[in-house]
């Protein structure tokens, strides 16, 4: 793809999102090849989002489990960014007709502590020493195309299908807990509707920090100090409606929760 179509592919992508506009696929003509290109669209689609006062925060990573991996036909994850306008504190309310999916993911986040290098490779224990806070957090994938099986490329090129972010109170005593072996309970309108645990991420969120360090510095961009991060759905999925009320709860790390109108 040129930079003209990679222009015409974020701004298409944006065209959906504003009217909510359901299609089956990008236009062919405009559909990434590469992942190389679907990163170039995704980062001129987040600029386009982005209002004049808002910035990146950080980072989702997506297709951290392998029926996601096989669904999308891809060997391994892949990212997308946060963004300070589609970010809120634990207890929001949300219209659920601003979304055309409410897809509920409960997941572990982390915050950065420090700048982490882009050279060499990390491990947990390397990743671990710039992490400063735990999060428990909820994501909303939402998504315009018919399916979100569409295939890696498309769902990379729209920022990893990313919704909205809702952040729980961070806990920066997280050291001495096992995340991967940490439950995870999502409960709708005070009725559990799914579990899971933080081994649903790669085997442990970790595992996914490691991953996202290491791509992110193969392509140039480290994660900095500040920083977010989300690591990946911990449970089944499911869609929140109007009226629904949804709470995750986070073994040892806490809850967060989110009201739909």
């Amino acid at each position: 793809m040129d930079d003209r179509q990679l222009r015409a592919a974020a701004d298409e992508l944006i065209e959906m999102r504003r009217t909510r506009r359901v299609e089956p696929d990008l236009p062919s003509a405009l559909r990434p090849t590469t992942l190389d290109e679907a990163y170039a669209v995704q980062d001129l689609l987040v600029d386009g989002l982005l209002p004049d006062d808002g910035r990146r925060i950080g980072y989702k990573v997506a297709c951290t489990s392998e029926i996601a991996q096989d669904a999308l036909r891809i060997d391994g994850p892949l990212f997308g960014q946060l963004l300070s306008h589609t970010t809120s504190p634990s207890g929001v309310t949300l219209a659920a007709d601003g979304f055309v999916h409410r897809v509920i993911e409960a997941e572990f986040g982390f915050r950065i502590g420090s700048d982490v290098s882009i050279t060499g490779r990390h491990t947990r224990d390397s990743i671990a020493a710039h992490i400063d806070a735990v999060i428990p957090a909820i994501e909303i994938v939402d998504y315009r195309y018919e399916s979100w099986t569409v295939g890696a490329l498309p769902v990379a090129a729209d920022n990893a299908i990313h919704g909205w972010w809702v952040r729980g109170d961070p806990v920066t005593e997280w050291r001495h807990l096992d995340l991967g072996a940490a439950s995870v309970e999502v409960r709708r309108n005070d009725e559990v509707v799914t579990s899971g645990s933080g081994s649903a991420v790669l085997g442990h969120p970790l595992t996914v920090m490691v991953w996202l360090a290491d791509e992110l510095a193969r392509r140039g961009r480290p994660l900095v100090a500040g920083d977010v991060v989300t690591t990946g759905v911990t449970t089944d999925v499911f869609e929140a409606a109007a009226g629904d009320h949804v709470e995750a709860v986070f073994e040892g790390v806490g809850a967060v929760e989110i009201s739909m109108v």
